[in-house]
């Protein structure tokens, strides 16, 4: 746990200001053919300070971490706060926030290289032995985590440690036509390796499964392009709320002109589609796959309801936006690394489920697809989205046909969600990926099938 140094100078701070001691460290190793290409460990250290004074923020930020330092990076940060309020200041305010501390229990378990390379060639040998024919596999294991110590003046203090750990396997083989086809599987989410991941035998299953899904797409086809019915798997959903309708609500891209700023309350999706940014817990009781109890900038962390039954309710605030859109915030700004100020980020975001099963959704549709993985994702602050698409099936009669190939879609979010009219009753959470919004950072994203009509690519 990070040494408390920042404690003693809470007293003496004036205005708002938030101090952040933070280490990230992550872990990677990845075999190729068996062969280790990629062996990394790094952590990266350091503190902050950021004073809010007549509407504008000073920061500064400094990777040694002593009483000293502090003192130093306080009195930058306070100095660059007058700076720029002489200049550029607006003169308001902040929202007035309850204060208190909150502490998420938890325990650093790293782990020796060693371990990781070992769990790899585990899994390699595995494939290796059972599946010779495939054109190449590659076998990575990457873990990382966030801890982060913060005091404030003005909201609450916390302590937070956030860990992540995956295996991703990767499958090439050779298609009926002659080219290559891919495909990938993710293993693993929330907690340290140890915790995860017990021995490699547990992945075989998943493994098998990644192996029969590769060759019924090397036996694929290509999907037919234009406006179709489709059911997009749980996979797309995560991705779908994140990437296409996630970023038009936060704040800061709504202030700058996204598609979102003149639908506030608007009917935006069909009345099936409600949608939550979710700061810790499920309503199922069950935590999300990365929690948040406080944001970077010492504000409680709570759901942000942003689609409710199809109209468009809210969007995702820091503080300053907050007191701008005159609603509480919801504790939606954070930061990667020390030297990196607080943005308004999604946490886990998240389309609820409905109440149809995915047979039913496809017994549904005489003559459209359904898509089960995504390999990319962009969207612009239009809501104009495309996906890659790695995998799926023709829904031909109510019944599934033959796997496709690699194809997109594509679509203005607004307009798809609209025609969505059935929505599956499971939901499926992915953690694996970051969100590069000016800064990487860690999100959860999930959802059930949803079906829709879409623009699919075809070739």
């Amino acid at each position: 746990m990070i040494k408390d140094l920042l404690s003693p100078y809470k007293n003496f701070l004036s205005d708002h200001t938030e101090l952040r001691a933070q280490v990230n460290a992550s872990r990677a190793v990845a075999l190729i053919g068996g062969n280790l290409v990629n062996n990394l460990r790094t952590e990266q250290s350091g503190v902050s300070a950021r004073v809010y004074k007549n509407g504008v923020y000073g920061f500064a930020s400094g990777t040694e971490y002593s009483e000293d330092s502090i003192k130093n990076i306080i009195k930058a940060a306070g100095e660059n706060a007058i700076f720029l309020a002489s200049r550029a200041g607006t003169g308001k305010s902040l929202p007035v926030i309850s204060s208190g501390e909150k502490v998420m229990n938890g325990e650093i378990r790293d782990c020796e290289q060693k371990l990781y390379i070992d769990f790899a060639k585990e899994v390699d040998k595995y494939i290796e032995k059972k599946y010779p024919k495939l054109v190449s596999r590659k076998v990575i294991v990457r873990c990382d985590s966030m801890e982060k110590l913060l005091r404030v003046n003005d909201g609450y203090d916390s302590y937070s440690l956030v860990p992540r750990s995956y295996v991703i396997v990767i499958f090439t083989a050779e298609a009926n036509d002659g080219t290559n086809v891919e495909l990938y599987k993710v293993f693993g989410g929330y907690g340290f390796f140890a915790d995860v991941f017990s021995t490699p035998d547990k992945l075989f299953a998943g493994v098998d499964e990644l192996y029969e899904n590769i060759i019924k797409k090397a036996e694929g086809v290509y999907a037919e392009a234009g406006y179709r019915d489709v059911v997009m798997h749980p996979n797309l959903a995560g991705i779908l709320a994140h990437e296409a309708v996630g970023h038009t609500v936060e704040a800061d891209m709504v202030l700058s002109g996204s598609v979102a700023a003149h639908n506030l309350n608007k009917q935006i999706a069909s009345p099936l589609v409600t949608m939550i940014d979710f700061a810790h817990t499920q309503p199922n009781g069950s935590p999300v796959p990365l929690p948040v109890f406080v944001d970077d900038e010492g504000t409680p962390a709570e759901d942000a309801i942003l689609i409710k039954d199809g109209v468009l309710t809210g969007y995702m605030n820091n503080r300053e936006s907050a007191e701008h859109f005159g609603v509480k915030p919801q504790g939606n700004a954070r930061a990667y690394a020390f030297s990196d100020e607080p943005l308004i980020r999604m946490r886990n975001t998240a389309i609820l489920p409905g109440t149809s099963s995915i047979e039913d959704m496809i017994a549904s549709i005489d003559d459209g697809y359904f898509l089960t993985e995504t390999n990319n994702g962009q969207a612009d602050t239009t809501g104009e989205f495309m996906f890659g698409v790695g995998m799926g099936y023709e829904i031909k009669k109510g019944k599934l046909g033959r796997a496709i190939r690699d194809t997109t879609i594509s679509g203005v979010a607004f307009d798809m969600l609209k025609t969505v009219d059935m929505l599956s009753n499971d939901m499926v959470w992915t953690s694996s990926g970051m969100c590069g919004k000016k800064q990487p950072m860690p999100v959860g994203m999930g959802g059930p099938a949803i079906k829709c009509k879409i623009t699919i690519g075809g070739r």
